[in-house]
């Protein structure tokens, strides 16, 4: 195994997205020497798609970057124009902060901290090779600049691995507009016979905003009270805006439906899966023939902008198609389009070829991150790249990698889907996805993730005294609400049904209590009045979920004791006696990196899970398998 102990590891970085700038900047806060490598540094940070960052399972994923000491939380509280929190009317587990971006703002406020974080450096050039020796990845062969060392790589290529854009019939090599795709490196990872295959997304026209008759819409605002993305923020820094809404209508429908032979989706010129949950306006009229009508959120790109990003009609249609149905909606009558849409198609690796760290099995030293890896949004990149960066500079010195587990992590949950399944569409993250969902809400992921980034020493200092901070007045208000003691009648007046007559409750107890808000508590307890709004709203989150938790608790542990209880990568399945010959071919597949990755395996049983783990008894014992 290839440690670095007496220097400073070496980690180069391909890419400068969302997924590349949080690997390096968490590996150069963990200690590395890294090298950012990027086509154009004006374009790190850059958002390719819609201008927002956040919402349901993706705003968990933020506050866990940022709980990690990431970039993106604090970027998007710098470059938001609207903060709204999402579910606001369901249970907290599953509300989701989301706001809408200054891509200006945004993509400066990114190249910022790149720019402040020390022992990273930024070379543009294009990455043409990988320099293998002994069996590992040495260094990677750059376009200009020639062979760059590194003890280990990761590659965050988002749509630019082969990428092609697709606009009716027109095929147009590129990452996206303007930019070059990633043709040598793409064909160096097909050379390395990895399972690979093509997965689409894709983006709307751009419109020009003073062509929009916003007088006829609906108007969406922000919340007047704010929900910020970091841990570290307590107010927006930008002036703040409304968007608007409107729809499809039947005379969209029938434009779309009548040139839908025209649309790259379905003339066959495009070969990849697209996204389930963000389909394009072509697969919602075909998939939905009952609906009349789409909603469209008309998105303003940023404050001194004049573009409008119509989040809802993404499209591969001909311009002139998309000029006609676009022209059909309501308030869109005279909207000209400054940028057409289009689908954009690219290569990335089956997931299930990468280690919980997301290290490629199939070389040492090579780490994946991002869409590469068939995951598609912002924040979903942003999380693994973090997690790569941390772990490349972990494995380069021989410490224990960071693992976070289903219990602990929406990353977690990210991670395990993955590598364990694989898959078959572009991945997004979604509060439905964690079996935990009550303990990994969003307000308490500093509480589940700072402690591991204060223990790795990739948080700040300003963070660690935030947290500290945090945490004592916590503890302050648990200590009130245990220690208190409120009459029915207090409690009554307080706006807290009970009855008449009944024991005394303590606080804990009355947030237990359906119904029971943040506000009455703090009318009834009025000590608790001293803490700030925020500390008070998840104390009474924690009360909500009481009478639940224990029970997850113990189903956490059970998970948790299945996912420490490693599958040898090199176990011989043919001599572990029980397994169906089927069961041995998936296994191979998929081959699950713990026993808890096992159980997710279609058709697996309880006896064949007790055959691994009887082969791994008598492999430990004896020192050989069967």
């Amino acid at each position: 195994m290839f440690h670095v102990k007496h220097r400073r590891p070496k980690i180069a970085v391909v890419g400068g997205g969302h997924a590349g700038v949080e690997a390096a900047s968490a590996a150069a806060r963990a200690g590395a020497d890294v090298t950012l490598v990027t086509l154009r540094r004006d374009t790190i940070g850059a958002m390719s798609c819609n201008p927002a960052i956040g919402g349901l399972g993706k705003g968990h994923l933020v506050r866990e970057v940022d709980a990690l000491g990431g970039i993106m939380g604090e970027a998007a509280d710098a470059g938001g124009i609207q903060f709204r929190l999402l579910n606001r009317r369901k249970g907290p587990a599953v509300q989701g902060p989301r706001a809408q971006m200054d891509r200006q703002l945004y993509r400066a406020a990114v190249q910022q901290a790149i720019s402040e974080q020390e022992n990273l450096q930024v070379v543009e050039d294009q990455v043409v090779d990988l320099v293998v020796l002994n069996g590992r990845l040495a260094g990677l062969r750059l376009e200009r600049a020639g062979d760059l060392a590194c003890d280990a790589a990761i590659l965050t290529t988002g749509t630019f691995l082969n990428g092609v854009m697709h606009i009716g019939e027109r095929q147009i090599p590129g990452g996206r507009v303007g930019e070059s795709p990633s043709v040598p490196l793409a064909h160096r990872l097909y050379g390395m016979s990895l399972p690979m295959g093509r997965l689409k997304t894709g983006t709307p026209p751009r419109l020009d905003g003073r062509t929009i008759n916003w007088s006829v819409l609906e108007t969406q605002p922000g919340d007047p009270e704010p929900v910020m993305l970091s841990f570290l923020s307590n107010t927006p820094k930008a002036r703040q805006i409304s968007c608007a809404i409107t729809h499809t209508n039947a005379q969209t429908h029938d434009i779309v439906r009548e040139n839908l032979d025209k649309s790259a989706m379905y003339s066959g010129n495009i070969s990849g899966v697209g996204p389930r949950y963000c389909p394009s306006i072509e697969d919602k009229i075909a998939r939905f023939a009952d609906k009349d009508s789409h909603q469209i959120f008309l998105e303003p790109e940023g404050l001194e902008s004049d573009l409008v990003y119509p989040n809802g009609i993404s499209t591969s249609l001909p311009e002139d198609v998309q000029e006609r149905y676009v022209r059909s909606i309501a308030g869109l009558e005279q909207a000209e389009i400054v940028q057409a849409g289009y689908a954009i198609e690219y290569d990335y690796v089956d997931p299930r070829a990468l280690d919980s760290t997301l290290q490629l099995q199939a070389l040492n030293g090579l780490w994946l991150a991002g869409q590469i890896n068939g995951t598609t949004g912002y924040e979903e990149a942003a999380a693994q790249g973090c997690i790569a960066g941390i772990n490349a500079v972990l494995t380069v010195r021989g410490d224990p990698p960071l693992i976070l587990s289903r219990t602990e992590a929406y990353i977690g949950v990210m991670i395990d889907d993955l590598t364990a399944r694989g898959v078959s569409e572009p991945y997004r993250m979604f509060t439905s996805r964690a079996e935990f969902r009550l303990q990994l809400r969003a307000d308490n992921a500093d509480q589940r993730l700072t402690p591991a980034a204060l223990a790795l020493g990739i948080a700040s200092r300003r963070r660690a005294q935030a947290f500290e901070s945090k945490l004592a007045h916590l503890e302050e208000g648990r200590r009130i609400l245990s220690e208190s003691v409120v009459s029915n009648k207090d409690a009554i007046n307080a706006g807290i049904n009970l009855a008449a007559d009944g024991p005394h409750r303590s606080g804990a107890e009355l947030l237990s209590i359906a119904g029971v808000s943040a506000e009455r508590i703090l009318v009834a307890i009025p000590a608790l009045g001293d803490l700030a709004p925020e500390i008070v709203t998840q104390l009474a989150r924690e009360g909500v979920y009481a009478n639940y938790l224990d029970r997850q608790d113990r189903e956490a542990e059970r998970l948790r004791k299945d996912e420490a209880t490693p599958i040898p990568n090199d176990l011989d399945l043919d001599r572990v006696h029980g397994l169906s010959s089927e069961l041995k071919e998936k296994l191979r597949g998929n081959r699950p990196g713990n026993l808890a990755q096992a159980t997710k395996i279609e058709g697996m049983t309880p006896a064949g899970l007790n055959a691994i783990l009887l082969a791994m008894r008598s492999r430990k014992k004896t020192g050989t398998d069967g």
